[in-house]
């Protein structure tokens, strides 16, 4: 229940879904999107004052066919893009953050949650 309250109405049976496609961890991505302020740019779901509107938003990034408008929406591609979006899709508005591996998939957990 705490990771269902945490993660802004995920149940425990998706977090759980997330972390085995992710490697991640769905409570601290939110902790870790919060940290990097990813709603100064994004729409999020769950996370308080995530209200960005210069990215798309990021609720149901699970169900999209694709990621960037170019990348299959798969684990491997969505840790690609957090990690470095300017090598996936050179010139796009999203910067590099400096975002490491475990932040990368935690993030992706969390994402994945969002439906």
């Amino acid at each position: 229940m705490v990771v269902a309250a945490l993660c802004g109405g995920c149940s425990d049976k998706m977090a759980q879904t997330a972390a085995g496609l992710t490697g991640g961890d769905a409570q601290r991505g939110r902790e870790t999107i919060e940290r990097h302020r990813c709603g100064s740019c994004h729409t999020i779901a769950g996370i308080g004052g995530a209200d960005g509107l210069v990215g798309p938003p990021l609720n149901g990034v699970a169900s999209r066919a694709h990621l960037a408008g170019r990348l299959p929406n798969t684990p491997a591609n969505l840790l690609r893009w957090i990690k470095n979006p300017q090598a996936v899709k050179p010139g796009n508005v999203m910067p590099d953050m400096g975002i490491g591996d475990r932040d990368a998939r935690d993030i992706s957990a969390y994402l994945y949650t969002l439906r």
